[in-house]
């Protein structure tokens, strides 16, 4: 077999592990959804987890959601270093970049877990109404329409759109360079959507439909020639669908779950 025919195999399987992981990965956030009989704390911003848990629970998000979207960029940095190996120079498992590209989202995690954890303590002391914590998470919905408008949000979003130009760009030698180049592409990526995951927590964290739209969000922006615009279209719908939260705090689907807080 040719050395094209071996990268296109090569790159072959690599989508299929990454579409199997990440199918499995949506096929267990739909069997812990389906097993969550209590709704109020399923919609609590730490799903009533330990951090163990939670940031378990994290991870299986972020490989279903993001493996997809990360899919061109994964390929790209095989793709050159396929080539590297080809003329006999130092070869770095696409893993390995892979794995940098994942403790961002790890760390992340740890972060989503402390800062929910938090406002899930200052809710309880403050005996935050049912219409107050809606009106927070109209607050995060119009703040994450804003983010998508911003510039730092196209910064971003350019760097995750062109997989090539991040690859000559960004490139180091070795395992650490892979590493490395993982750990920075995962930061863009994060800039990219953080806010987009921030609007989970008023939507329902666990919330399916939630998270198959921001993915499909997410890929559309990287990978289609509209993607700027997607992103902008996007965000106008977040910053309505949030004054409109403000206005009637019903329409956030984890309102029904903040019946136990004592309502204005």
């Amino acid at each position: 077999m040719g050395s094209a025919g071996s990268l296109t195999l090569q790159r072959n399987i690599i989508v299929a592990l990454l579409i199997a992981v990440a199918a499995a990965a949506w096929a267990t956030l739909i069997w812990q959804r389906a097993g969550m009989d209590m709704p109020m704390v399923m919609n609590t911003p730490t799903m009533g987890m330990n951090a163990p848990l939670f940031l378990a629970a994290w991870i299986i998000m972020m490989i279903a959601m993001m493996f997809p979207t990360a899919a061109p960029m994964i390929l790209t940095f095989h793709q050159v270093q396929a080539g590297r190996r080809g003329r006999g120079e130092a070869f770095v498992s696409t893993w390995v970049f892979l794995g940098g590209y994942m403790l961002v989202w790890g760390l992340a995690g740890v972060l989503a877990f402390a800062c929910a954890a938090g406002a899930e303590r200052i809710a309880e002391q403050a005996e935050m109404s049912a219409a107050t914590a809606a009106h927070i998470g109209g607050v995060l919905l119009i703040v994450a329409g804003a983010y998508q408008l911003s510039p730092l949000k196209d910064l971003c979003l350019a760097k995750c759109r062109s997989p090539m130009s991040f690859i000559l760009v960004s490139w180091r030698d070795g395992r650490w360079g892979a590493v490395r180049m993982g750990l920075e592409h995962g930061l863009f990526c994060l800039g990219c959507c953080w806010l987009l995951f921030l609007a989970l927590f008023p939507l329902g964290i666990m919330n399916i439909a939630a998270m198959a739209v921001v993915t499909l969000l997410i890929f559309t922006e990287k990978t289609f020639p509209a993607g700027k615009r997607i992103a902008a279209l996007s965000g106008t719908a977040l910053l309505l669908y949030g004054a409109v939260v403000l206005v009637f705090p019903q329409a956030l689907p984890t309102f029904p779950a903040a019946g136990a807080m004592t309502m204005d």
